[in-house]
């Protein structure tokens, strides 16, 4: 076998291959034999009809057909390898000849990782917001814990702000009452949002044994997005009552003697929280500081691919679930058509410039993967997944997705090696000194779901 690779661009190549004869004999003995065990010829046993029958039955072109399918794929892996191409999906494969006990030739033109350099990145500096923590950050801390352990108690009157209303339900549309649309016992408390718009307004001053009817737009279930007339009945009005913030709270609420000890716990949990976002956006700014160092082309075949996947996973998962569609969607963000669009391919080509940079860092950093790193992230992937270590992991090794893992790990130890060339001064003008404790835990957000079970998925094939 012979073959050559022209560029087309540099991002797509078209290879030339010409594979001698004899070299599909193995493939013609295949396609003999399963032609063999599929037809029947009388006067010979299934399995045993001699190949020149075959060819006088049912065409030599019938089994050349079928042997240039089967031998196809490993000639093009071949010329591929020989090549040392890293290809992007599957070829488009035109055969240009094909002799009969001569020559098959063919060519593929396919997708391939571009070619990227890599240069100096430990000029980099970037500015992230400080951590600081004010008495009014903790403050609304443990006002929040206090509001967690607030009691009820019902009141002969009218409901107001922040009472807790037990309330029953009837939504309405076009005069007809909804399967869905019926809900009794309902806890809620006024002003919380938490369930349709206006009801606050419609529950406040009603009186236990009263009730409201008011319209709004119904967020999910079968008429989602349309306008519905909703009854309400108050069957209970009670009253929050909060604890006193003292010591006897803080040996309610927490592992504390005294709301001071509480209070100081709930000022470390803040910073730790900020300088965990403090982190984060490090990472983040210094990928962007990075990405414009570095020109990378895009195959626009793998770009057309992901942003499909991005719109698809938005309409068919995230927006299903909330009983949405993308115009109502795109209503609610008040955005057009045309800004989701021009959103969506600015990220998917965000995704594969980041993917390809740290692929390209990874190889450039001779950068490694151990089993103890790809078992955390696997438990944080899990964490967030909402399934169990182990349901997980076998989901991934059942999926063949071990290697994406592997992937993503690999690119935020790359990106962690940026970072830790990098300047980071806060918005007081301090140094940041980012450990490599944050670097693991935030890398994933910041080389976020870059389109690593897309591209790298099509980098396989």
């Amino acid at each position: 076998m012979k073959s050559a690779v022209e560029t087309l661009n540099p991002t797509r190549v078209r290879l030339t291959v010409e594979v001698p004869f004899e070299e599909l004999k193995d493939s013609l003995d295949a396609a003999y034999k399963k032609i063999n065990q599929q037809v029947t010829v009388k006067g010979f046993r299934k399995g045993k009809i001699p190949a020149r029958v075959i060819d006088q039955r049912f065409g030599r072109g019938a089994v050349l057909e079928e042997a240039v399918n089967d031998a196809l794929p490993k000639f093009y892996t071949d010329a591929v390898n020989e090549a040392e191409l890293s290809v992007l999906g599957q070829p488009e494969v035109d055969i240009t000849e094909l002799k009969d006990g001569e020559t098959l030739n063919f060519t593929a033109e396919v997708d391939i990782r571009p070619s990227i350099e890599i240069p100096d990145f430990s000029g980099i500096e970037v500015e992230v917001d400080a951590v600081e923590v004010t008495d009014e950050d903790v403050d609304k801390a443990v006002e929040e814990l206090r509001e967690r352990f607030a009691s009820t108690a019902p009141v002969d009157r009218a409901a107001e702000d922040g009472d807790v209303v037990t309330i029953d339900l009837q939504a309405k549309v076009d005069g007809e009452v909804l399967e869905d649309g019926v809900a009794d016992g309902v806890s809620y408390t006024i002003g919380s949002g938490e369930l349709l718009d206006g009801i606050d307004d419609a529950v406040t001053g009603v009186e236990a044994g009263g009730e409201a009817t008011f319209t709004s737009e119904l967020k999910g279930g079968s008429a989602a997005g349309k306008e519905a007339e909703v009854t309400v009945k108050v069957t209970q009005v009670a009253k929050r009552e909060l604890p006193e913030l003292d010591d006897e709270f803080a040996q309610l609420a927490s592992e504390f003697d005294t709301i001071e000890e509480l209070r100081a716990d709930s000022r470390k949990r803040l910073e730790n929280m900020k300088q965990y976002d403090q982190a984060t956006q490090a990472q983040e700014r210094v990928l962007e500081k990075l990405l414009e160092l570095v020109e990378v082309p895009v195959p626009e075949k793998l770009l057309e691919d992901e942003i499909n996947t991005r719109k698809h996973n938005l309409e068919h998962h995230q927006l299903g679930q909330m009983g949405l569609d993308l115009a109502k969607y795109l209503e609610i963000q008040g955005k057009s058509e045309e800004e989701f669009d021009a959103e969506t391919k600015e990220a998917a080509v965000k995704g594969i410039k980041t993917q390809f940079v740290l692929d390209e860092l990874v190889k450039q950093e001779k950068l490694n993967v151990n089993q103890e790193e790809l078992t955390e992230h696997l438990m944080r992937r899990a964490a967030s997944s909402g399934m169990s270590p182990d349901q997980f992991a076998q989901a991934v090794v059942e999926g063949g997705q071990v290697p994406l893992l592997v992937g993503e790990v690999a690119r935020g130890k790359a990106l962690a090696v940026v970072v830790e060339k990098a300047t980071v001064k806060d918005t007081n003008g301090e140094i940041v000194d980012l450990d490599d404790e944050e670097d693991e835990d935030t890398t994933e957000a910041s080389a976020e779901e870059t389109p690593a079970e897309s591209a790298e998925e099509k980098t396989e094939g």
